[in-house]
């Protein structure tokens, strides 16, 4: 880092980001991903946004974790370009009925109010990708994590792919090995995969996707499995929607609960317990290094929060700024 030293402050961190996104096999030219995108043509983007989040999770703190989640499946389905907000329509069918995505998704209304407030400062400016991409950072912060620094000029996409999110997206009923593999299709290491499984430290989930693991595994607290189950039974579909915190401690903070949580087998969801495995897994010790240092994770969480914002955006003239996140521009 010594040698970056002699540089002026501008030249310093254009090869910062230079440098970061080549090892991480991304490549964007700086004109057209800048933090500074909107400076000249929507200058009141960033703070219309912020303000919108703050709003809509101060009222319900749960949209934040819906917000980054949004953008999260965004993100790993053709890259970050808001093809998850697009409505099916005669010529393809959206992700939103995607089996991860259908009954699940949540914030799409925040999405549709903020783009109204932007397009009615400045139209066709500012892109749905990007809208999802600042409103995650923002959530996270709403909700007492950290904040990232952000590269913007993201073009939205004109289709989606229903196939992609059945099969891109990681599973909660993955082993260990399968959660691995997904992150590592994505351009992730195990330990960054480990650090981005964070995000559940905040949310809910669906009986249907804890079902399994509260009534059949051996690696749960008993007493917990046991009160996971009054809302979930077992051999009933009716209760399928209804919803457990993944974090049972803080489910709304935006802490290292989640890691903790994990050591004493507390994971609601298959694919989170498969973390740590009580000492003799690959993942364990950073488990449990997340569970006592939380400064040091918060820093790895910003850079694998900024290292997924960039996967394949789309730039220049691909892609559209969509005038409304749901349709493609006619």
């Amino acid at each position: 880092m010594s040698s970056f030293e002699s540089f002026p402050g501008f030249k310093f961190k254009f090869c910062l980001i230079f440098l970061i996104t080549c090892l991480i096999g991304i490549t964007f030219t700086s004109a057209q991903l800048s933090p500074r995108f909107y400076d000249k043509t929507c200058r009141r983007a960033l703070p219309t946004i912020r303000r919108a989040v703050r709003e809509v999770v101060s009222k319900e703190p749960r949209m934040g974790a819906s917000l980054l989640r949004l953008h999260f499946h965004d993100c790993f389905v053709q890259g970050c370009d808001a093809s998850v907000l697009l409505d099916d329509t005669d010529s393809f069918t959206g992700e939103k009925n995607s089996f991860p995505n259908a009954n699940s998704l949540r914030g799409f209304e925040v999405i549709d109010d903020i783009k109204k407030q932007l397009e009615s400062m400045c139209p066709g400016v500012v892109s749905c990708a990007d809208i999802l991409t600042i409103a995650a950072r923002d959530s996270v912060v709403a909700l007492g994590g950290e904040r990232w620094n952000l590269l913007l000029g993201r073009r939205d996409s004109t289709t989606a792919s229903l196939d992609a999110s059945n099969s891109d997206l990681p599973a909660p009923f993955l082993d260990l090995s399968g959660l691995i593999s997904a992150f590592d299709k994505k351009g992730f290491t195990t330990a960054e995969m480990v650090t981005l499984s964070r995000a559940h430290t905040i949310g809910l989930v669906r009986c249907l996707f804890t079902r399994a693991r509260i009534y059949n595994e051996t690696s749960i607290d008993p007493l917990f499995a046991t009160s996971m189950q009054e809302d979930c039974a077992l051999d009933s579909g009716d209760t399928d929607n209804n919803v457990s915190p993944f974090d049972s401690t803080t489910p709304f903070v935006f802490d290292n609960a989640f890691y903790k949580n994990l050591l004493i087998q507390k994971g609601l969801v298959h694919s989170d317990q498969q973390l740590f495995a009580n000492g003799t897994g690959s993942t364990d010790k950073q488990v449990m290094r997340y569970s006592k240092n939380f400064g040091g994770f918060k820093k790895d969480f910003a850079a694998a929060m900024f290292k997924m914002t960039l996967l394949s955006p789309l730039t220049g003239t691909d892609g559209q700024i969509r005038q409304n996140c749901r349709v493609v521009n006619t």
